[in-house]
């Protein structure tokens, strides 16, 4: 072990103050990165209107650009509840084409077009959705036309560019994020993706709606924040008991979702910094308080944990 002098000390000091300038050129470099935004716009799972939740749909904004995931009903209006623009939107992406995912795809995007949108948005997701565009496009045909010729709008089939994947890797990049797409199991429904968003911050995961999926903890591998979808296996039952189809209803959950303790140990197996429960089910009926969520995950992750609520930044 080294004694320690006047030398030595004053040797150290040097170092130190040599360093310095170094440190401060890496913090402000640091401080100069845009902030990334996590919104959670909707997080309750299932088609059915939830009268404590909204449709599933996250947000991530860099630069006052937003990145949409997933268009569950109602969207546009938890994106101006979250205070920002619909003319904001660079990008839309649907992990899945289900119902509660997909619902307010096209209507997102024509009511952004009557309010201030007037740019291109690239929306990407597994097929149909070349098909879906245009079939939107044509169902609204006759309110677009009105618009453009009474308030001289563009035309909004020349701003929607659709992008169909149907296999993992990369998906866009751009200045302020690369989104990198990985199949997920939720069957029957062929094919579904979780993405990665690695922004200048930091990285952040949607699983989208899977059971628990090794291609998932490979995407995930030490991200900051992994979104992940949730189902209390306790509850399944009170869940369903008024469905004239529950024995197959309860088969399909049990089959294409996570539970409690999967979710917080898929989170441990990817070193994920934060855990973040969405897509409750049950999202309403029986009505379950945070801790009985948080509770049930604890034991299987250490992380930092959060109970997702409807308009939470992170």
């Amino acid at each position: 072990m080294q004694r320690m002098t006047r030398r030595n000390i004053l040797h150290a000091g040097a170092t130190l103050a040599a360093a310095a300038p170094f440190q401060g050129a890496w913090a402000a470099e640091e401080a100069a990165k845009p902030k990334s935004r996590l919104i959670l716009l909707g997080t309750a799972g299932g088609p059915t209107p939830k009268p404590n939740r909204a449709a599933p749909a996250q947000v991530i904004v860099v630069n006052n650009t937003s990145y949409v995931i997933d268009c569950g009903n109602g969207v546009a209006r938890q994106i101006i509840l979250a205070k920002l623009k619909l003319a904001s939107i660079r990008a839309v992406f649907l992990t899945h084409q289900h119902s509660d995912h997909n619902a307010d795809y096209g209507n997102l995007l024509l009511l952004a077009w009557a309010t201030d949108l007037a740019r291109r948005v690239d929306t990407y997701g597994p097929p149909p959705l070349a098909e879906m565009t245009r079939q939107f496009l044509a169902l609204n045909d006759y309110d677009i036309r009105t618009r453009m010729a009474d308030e001289g709008r563009p035309a909004l089939k020349d701003l929607i560019i659709p992008h169909e994947i149907t296999a993992d890797g990369m998906v866009m990049q751009d200045d302020n994020v690369k989104v990198t797409a990985a199949l997920v199991e939720h069957p029957p429904v062929e094919p579904a993706f979780a993405y990665r968003f690695d922004c200048p911050d930091r990285s952040i995961v949607i699983s989208g709606d899977t059971r628990p999926s090794q291609n998932l903890v490979k995407l995930a591998q030490g991200a900051d924040i992994l979104v992940h979808e949730v189902m209390h296996l306790p509850s399944l039952d009170q869940l369903i008991a008024t469905e004239p189809n529950a024995k197959t209803l309860r088969e399909h959950l049990l089959a294409s979702h996570t539970t409690t303790e999967q979710v917080g140990r898929i989170a441990t197996e990817a070193g994920v910094k934060t855990l973040v429960l969405s897509h409750f089910v049950p999202g309403g009926y029986p009505f379950l308080k945070d801790e009985v969520w948080f509770d049930a995950v604890r034991p299987h992750f250490s992380g930092n944990l959060v109970v997702g609520h409807d308009l939470l930044e992170l």
